[in-house]
């Protein structure tokens, strides 16, 4: 029987701020001091983005502090850019929907898998200050519907 992902970190500012369109799964590359961090649960993807250069894909502004900061090489920092494990077909793929300006790439959640990290990259686009407050009022409505019954 296969175990449900475990979830790492989680960007839920992203499905307020974004409205998801589809979700995709990469795998990221990470040195072996950052692993050990990020399953130590120090993995913050808030605030982060996905890039598409040269033909590869890249994670920005995600951070990961040291597991062990006295271990740890001097010229780490912690949220310098991180490839994310694509194939060919889908970077490609993503560099067309980014082409587009009111689309973006947003990591919504990190988790493992088979011992791997993944993660969870929502294709979205940016959702106005008059689209919030409808969803927060939406929300609203649904605690109140759930709360009486």
């Amino acid at each position: 029987m296969e175990h449900p992902p475990s979830t790492i970190a989680e960007n839920r500012r992203a499905r307020f701020d974004y409205e998801i369109k589809e979700a995709i799964e990469a795998g990221i590359e990470l040195a072996g001091f950052e692993v050990k961090s990020a399953k130590a649960g120090a993995f913050q993807i808030a605030g982060s983005h996905v890039l598409v250069r040269g033909g590869e894909a890249w994670l920005v502004n995600a951070h990961i502090p040291p597991y062990q900061p006295a271990n740890t090489p001097s010229d780490y920092e912690e949220d310098h850019a991180r490839r994310l494990l694509l194939s060919r077909g889908e970077i490609a793929r993503l560099n067309g929907i980014l082409r587009d300006k009111s689309m973006h790439a947003i990591p919504l959640r990190a988790y493992l898998k088979h011992n791997f990290i993944k993660l969870e990259l929502g294709i979205a686009r940016a959702r106005r200050k008059s689209d919030k407050r409808e969803a927060l009022k939406e929300k609203a409505s649904r605690r109140e519907m759930r709360d009486a019954k």
